[in-house]
């Protein structure tokens, strides 16, 4: 039967019905529809609203779901904690391997978070690689922490991913509410965060509690850094330079850009304290190549003496820092094979592709690159051969033991001998005794920095210096023949 047909047999028995009847089945039709569409569009409307609260990626309670929860707690007047997670290495990893495995590693977190949370504590993803936890009722603190630290000792092993071995940690920031408190979810927030900053400027992979001063803290080092940019605008930066000496002859072959920081109210501010300030914030940039263009340009007159400066993690992180060198050396003129950028072993682990990458870079143009501080962190065979340094620098913490207990000695030993077998140069810091002089001149370092021979010093005192040199006049300090007194080091080596 065509639909022609049927829609005419239809038209007919509409036809006979009682328009009344008709009324009432259009009501009773209209009213069904509105039925069935209300009820569907609450369900969608009550999934919206449930997607609202949920990270896609980890499914997860997200950013909005704890602050409705904080907010619960506190219309419930329930005691509560709260904690702040942010993965230590997940940007490094990111970066590596892609987002992908990012993504994977974000999954793997939250599964790992919440096995380990279980029913004592609910957990949520704030977004990139930052989590959070609430505990509530009596003892929620003590509850938490003890979470937080299974946590960081599960994050002790690496994760294994796609065949890959991933380190990661954690840095973790915790905040209470108690009953008489009862402070608000933004106050909950701020205070965690404060918390888990605290964390990573000590050392990372710790759990640490909001304590009223760290905000004391945290205003004086907003006040610094502002003073650091008004510094910067006043000149208020100056350079010293100490030399460093050939081991053997004692003349100067090389000098080291120190940065001091002389405020205009008369106060001198250590570097110990500004420069992890000025890293942070991110202003180490203008003033690092400040410091690369005032001291080239100031060392172009040293003819022969090369000059070393020292390189923060954040300048090697940054990705525009080999271009701003390049055009550094263009603008000053002076020879990229006598500058010597000094970098630490902690500016390379914590990044170590990007530190590779702007390393390769800054290679190109001619330009050396030292391991500064050698002998007080980790670094192996492998850590030297894949960063490829032109020289190392034995700490001065080594150089004073390695005169004083024959472990210390042993240790310096066989660094120069590492260093040798790679081709590098090596310096010995902070010497300060003949004692010390004779010692590492023996074990084979080329070149010796300390207070035996020179301090740090203006740049018109290096100019007579180095005029003194040139009509060899300079004085031979810290040059000494071989003691065989029986206490001297030098001998006990020998032997």
């Amino acid at each position: 039967m065509t639909a022609f047909a049927l829609a005419v047999i239809a038209s007919d028995a509409l036809s006979l019905m009682h328009p009344d009847l008709l009324l009432i089945a259009g009501v009773l039709f209209y009213a069904a529809t509105m039925f069935l569409l209300t009820r569907s569009g609450f369900a969608n409307v009550r999934e919206i609203e449930l997607l609202g609260r949920v990270d896609p990626l980890s499914s997860l309670p997200n950013r909005q779901a704890l602050i409705d929860d904080l907010e619960g707690c506190v219309e419930c007047g329930d005691e509560h904690a709260l904690a702040l997670l942010d993965l230590d290495g997940f940007k490094q990893i990111n970066d590596h391997f892609g987002h992908v495995t990012g993504d994977e590693l974000i999954k793997t977190c939250a599964l790992l978070l919440r096995d380990i949370l279980g029913e004592e504590a609910r957990c949520y993803r704030l977004g990139g690689d930052e989590f959070a936890a609430i505990t509530t009722g009596h003892l929620a603190g003590t509850i938490l922490e003890g979470l937080c630290r299974r946590i960081l000792d599960r994050l002790q092993v690496p994760i294994k991913l796609g065949g890959r071995e991933l380190a990661v940690g954690a840095s973790i920031g915790l905040a209470h509410s108690t009953q008489e408190d009862c402070l608000a979810p933004s106050e909950m927030l701020r205070r965690a965060d404060v918390a888990m900053y605290m964390s990573k400027r000590g050392g990372k992979m710790r759990c640490t509690w909001f304590n009223p001063n760290f905000d004391k803290r945290r205003e004086a080092v907003r006040d610094l850094e502002a003073s650091l940019r008004t510094g910067l605008q006043k000149n208020e930066f100056e350079l010293a330079y100490q030399p460093l000496v050939d081991a053997e002859k004692g003349n100067i072959v090389a000098v080291e850009a120190l940065l001091r920081w002389n405020r205009s109210d008369g106060e001198q501010i250590s570097p110990n304290v500004f420069i992890p300030v000025a890293e942070e914030s991110g202003i180490i940039n203008p003033i690092g190549l400040w410091v690369l263009r005032t001291a080239m340009s100031k060392a172009k007159a040293w003819e022969g003496i090369s000059l070393s400066v020292n390189l923060s993690a954040a300048q090697l992180r940054n990705s525009e820092f080999p271009i701003k060198l390049g055009e550094l050396l263009e603008e000053t003129g002076y020879p990229p094979h006598m500058l010597e950028l000094e970098v630490t072993e902690t500016c390379l682990v914590l990044d170590p592709v990007v530190a590779e990458r702007s390393l390769d870079v800054i290679r190109k143009f001619g330009v050396k690159v030292s391991l500064d501080d050698f002998g007080t962190g980790y670094a192996s065979i492998g850590f030297l051969r894949q960063f490829r340094f032109e020289k190392l620098k034995l700490d001065r913490t080594l150089v004073v033991q390695a005169s004083e207990e024959e472990g210390s000695r042993a240790m310096m030993l066989s660094s120069i001998a590492v260093a040798r077998a790679l081709d590098m140069g090596v310096t010995a810091e902070g010497v300060e005794t003949e004692d010390q002089a004779a010692l590492v001149r023996l074990a084979g370092c080329d070149q010796i920095q300390g207070w035996l021979f020179h301090k740090a010093m203006p740049a018109s005192d290096v100019d007579t210096l180095i005029e003194a040199q040139t009509k060899n006049s300079i004085p031979r300090a810290g040059v000494m023949t071989t003691d065989t007194r029986p206490n001297n080091p030098l001998v006990k080596m020998a032997r």
